[in-house]
């Protein structure tokens, strides 16, 4: 099975540090690099190449930028790799927050690029992952909320028992073709209008 050719956009103001990414990138077999070197007008940038991976490489990052490269970052769902000289426990713990995948302080080695490059995508796919599970597991919680109400209602307003509420909102979801958790909403708004 033959690996899909990531596309990746490589921003680095300083022009030499950015081929070395590239040659490192190129070595490992990447051929769709992208290398751009003015961090100003990077959301159209992205907005246009749709790059897989973003790699970032600052010398001397200072607040503004950071900033707003973190604001960036939050609002792409992309693996990103970041290379820095120096740094900061705040300027650490912000990549963090903002989705960074790979946080690296001195290590702009052609070598390690690529290493890197997989590690940032994989743990961005592990994170990925365990998001959409906790997205999944929020809502098959709310879901079971409210059709513990809607039973409740109907237990209350109709004099049901709770097997037979849960009957009677099973079947009208079959009936209708919908899930038991709309039904379920349906039965709890209609009881907030009419008890109002």
């Amino acid at each position: 099975m033959q690996r899909k050719t990531l596309s990746i956009l490589v921003i680095d103001e300083n022009a030499i540090r950015a081929s070395i990414i590239e040659e490192g990138l190129r070595e490992a077999g990447h051929t769709k690099v992208t290398v751009i070197h003015e961090v100003q007008g990077v959301a159209r940038i992205i907005e246009t190449t749709e790059p897989d991976v973003i790699v970032i490489d600052l010398e001397n990052p200072n607040r503004d930028m950071l900033e707003h490269l973190f604001q960036l970052t939050r609002t792409i769902a992309r693996p990103i790799a970041m290379f820095v000289d120096r740094s900061d426990t705040a300027s650490i713990e912000a990549a963090v927050e903002a989705g960074v995948s790979a946080y690296v302080v001195d290590g702009l080695k052609k070598e390690r690029v690529k290493p890197i490059l997989d590690m940032a995508v994989s743990r961005f796919n592990a994170f990925s992952k365990l998001r959409l599970e906790l997205a999944e597991a929020k809502s098959a919680l709310e879901e079971r909320k409210t059709i513990e109400r809607a039973k409740g209602i109907l237990m209350k307003m109709r004099g049901l028992s709770e097997e037979e509420a849960f009957a009677l909102l099973r079947q009208t979801a079959m009936n209708e073709k919908k899930k038991m958790s709309e039904i379920a909403q349906s039965v709890v708004t209609a009881a907030g209008l009419l008890m109002r």
